[in-house]
């Protein structure tokens, strides 16, 4: 079977080019099954019942987040859909759920989200939420949105997990790594899937307006690009019965 997993989706721009690619994608490589991170699909950042909507209109089943998952305050309420997650490591008292099970018919596929914490938020510890949650978790089909700042604490959690999941999946950086690769012989990894929105950007956002607040340390207010967009995904083979990922395919489409 397969999986797609679409990293970061990056304001209106972002979502209109995802539902011009996605389809095309799903058809081209027979794509099973389809996650996208929506964290900043919003215009600004975060995520909004419109800008999910044009996710799943794109042909997303499923929707991850990261840090900004509660940054619209007035729109939390749209958790109540079972296939939008929020990173497990927030407190249960947050909306949503960190995880999800998906029924496929021939077999079911767990999503889960889960925060770094390194130069991040300080949430409940990854490693000890990933392993609450597997002891939960009957399906051998297992796929996690690690969405992290550094290198070490991805990496990190890819070895730790390799052999007990089918993929760990890196976002919140944006730019797609040159390290996917089979863990154990069992467990896909990258460390981000990268984004899609404006490519002549920095990570979707103006580039005149991003210099000028790091080089001044100004209050400028962050301005989504414009220009020709790009998708960044990754493809997972697996084995349905064993939860065994065969092959790791990034995805670059212009």
């Amino acid at each position: 079977m397969k999986l797609l997993f679409i990293g970061d989706v990056v304001g209106e721009t972002g979502c209109l080019f995802l539902q011009k690619k996605l389809p095309e994608l799903k058809y081209l490589y027979q794509v099973d099954i389809a996650v996208v991170n929506g964290e900043n699909s919003a215009v600004g950042n975060g995520i909004t019942k419109y800008s999910s909507k044009q996710i799943f209109r794109a042909g997303a089943d499923i929707i991850t987040t990261g840090n900004h998952a509660f940054q619209r305050k007035n729109e939390l309420d749209l958790y109540e859909n079972e296939f939008i997650i929020r990173p497990a490591n927030y407190s249960n008292a947050c909306p949503g759920k960190g995880f999800v099970i998906y029924d496929m018919g021939i077999c079911q596929i767990a999503m889960i989200n889960l925060s770094g914490v390194l130069f991040l938020e300080n949430l409940d510890n990854p490693f000890t939420v990933i392993d609450n949650l597997l002891e939960q978790i009957q399906t051998p089909n297992i796929f996690i949105d690690f969405h992290a700042e550094a290198t070490s604490e991805k990496r990190a959690m890819g070895f730790y997990l390799a052999g007990r999941v089918t993929a760990v999946l890196g976002t919140h950086t944006h730019v797609q790594t040159a390290d996917a690769c089979i863990l154990e012989h069992h467990t896909g990894y990258i460390t981000d899937t990268g984004m899609t929105g404006v490519e002549n950007s920095v990570l979707g956002i103006n580039t005149q307006n991003a210099i000028d607040r790091l080089r001044l340390h100004a209050p400028i207010r962050y301005r989504e690009a414009k220009g020709n967009c790009y998708l960044n995904a990754v493809l997972i083979d697996f084995d349905n019965k064993c939860g065994k990922c065969t092959k790791i395919t990034p995805i670059i489409m212009r």
